[in-house]
């Protein structure tokens, strides 16, 4: 099993940065790398169960499902159910943590998953760096603007 964690500071309140990820159908409103998005079936975007139907800017398509949300922890756990990067008992928790000390917010992003022998370091490269780090970076621009 590969595990990949990887954590930010953003510099603005953990309540700011919830409200701005929360929804699981908003991935295009704020991740560089997401082209659009849709709820399959339609129901609410934070129903425990929903599946998030997203494409990439790069072309690839991805199935996600809500597995956990707690606005009490600012925190959300989801699976993968398909993807083109081959990884397969996917489980991540994107999660915010106030900063008390001026205001700002510290961001964890991590997953679990199981892959084809020799591709854990690329799969763990592109997830962490690209994927989560890659939206870390998205949200500290955005809030730096504000």
């Amino acid at each position: 099993m590969v595990k990949v964690y990887t954590s930010s500071v953003i510099d603005a309140p953990a309540d700011r940065v919830w409200a701005a990820i929360r929804d699981f159908n908003g991935l295009p409103n704020w991740h560089p790398l997401v082209r659009d998005s849709r709820i399959e079936g339609n129901p609410p975007a934070d129903r425990v169960g929903c599946i998030r139907n997203f494409n990439l800017k790069d072309g690839g398509n991805i199935r996600e499902q809500l597995v956990a949300l707690s606005d009490y922890d600012y925190s959300y756990t989801y699976t993968i159910l398909e993807s083109p990067m081959g990884v397969s008992n996917y489980v991540a928790t994107l999660k915010v943590t106030p900063i008390t000390d001026g205001g700002r917010s510290f961001a964890e992003w991590t997953v679990e998953f199981d892959c084809p022998p020799g591709r854990e370091a690329e799969l763990a490269r592109d997830i962490g760096t690209g994927g989560f780090q890659g939206g870390f970076d998205a949200l500290k621009r955005e809030f730096a603007r504000q």
